[in-house]
């Protein structure tokens, strides 16, 4: 059995369609409404999901946790989940694409990759800086890091979620999760509609901010293999 888990805050414009377009390819959909002021609670349990609720706002990182804590509670043989935003920046269709590697049981942890030329340029900036200091500091060759559009398997999912707290890091925490498990990461290319820009105090922030952890946690990773080897 294939999920969908759907993190909502107030996105009661897009959240059936995003549930009626994830039920159309056959994943059953879980949408965690993370204390919306709005009718996302009611309106994904009437399109036909199964809906948690946070009864304050924890954020993104949270809320994807809650889904990940209720499906392996509720079906521990989950074989893998997809994570998608609810407010259609990204293809519901396009979750079988995610899917499909997981369950070839080619990599146990998926991120979307964009297609750059189709990204405005500030979002191109930030993310060729992450994506150079991630590439370098682990070791990897990814085109890709800082995707929202995500998916595990349910190896991955047990060994990730402890490491999610949200804010704009998290798909680097997620990342960085896989990395330091050993899980065997892929990707895949995905669609993205960008419908406003954060601002550029915002976006300066937002940058500095997913840096300063990519840095941190890369440092930690280069010394920790550094001393395996003088261990060895």
């Amino acid at each position: 059995m294939q999920f969908a888990l759907v993190p909502a805050y107030n996105e009661e414009k897009t959240i059936e369609e995003v549930v009626r377009r994830l039920k159309k390819v056959g994943l059953k959909v879980i949408v965690i409404d993370d204390c919306s002021k709005d009718r996302t609670f009611e309106l994904a349990k009437k399109t036909g999901a199964i809906v948690l609720k946070h009864e304050v706002n924890k954020g993104k990182g949270e809320a994807i946790k809650t889904g990940i804590n209720f499906l392996l509670k509720r079906y521990p043989k989950v074989e893998n989940v997809v994570v998608i935003d609810a407010d259609m920046q990204y293809l519901p269709e396009e979750a079988i694409n995610l899917l499909k590697p997981l369950k070839e049981k080619k990599a146990d942890f998926i991120m979307g990759k964009r297609d750059w030329s189709k990204v405005p340029s500030r979002h191109k900036l930030g993310n060729f800086v992450w994506r150079s200091f991630f590439n370098f500091l682990f070791d990897q060759k990814l085109e890709d890091t800082n995707c929202g559009f995500v998916a595990f398997s349910n190896k991955a999912m047990d060994k990730i979620k402890d490491y999610l707290h949200g804010g704009y890091i998290l798909e680097s925490e997620m990342l960085v999760a896989a990395i330091r498990n050993n899980l065997k990461i892929g990707q895949v290319p995905v669609e993205v509609r960008y419908k406003k820009l954060a601002g550029i105090k915002k976006g300066v922030r937002m940058v500095l901010g997913v840096l300063i952890f990519i840095v941190k946690e890369g440092v930690k990773y280069k010394l920790s293999k550094l001393m395996d080897k003088l261990i060895k």
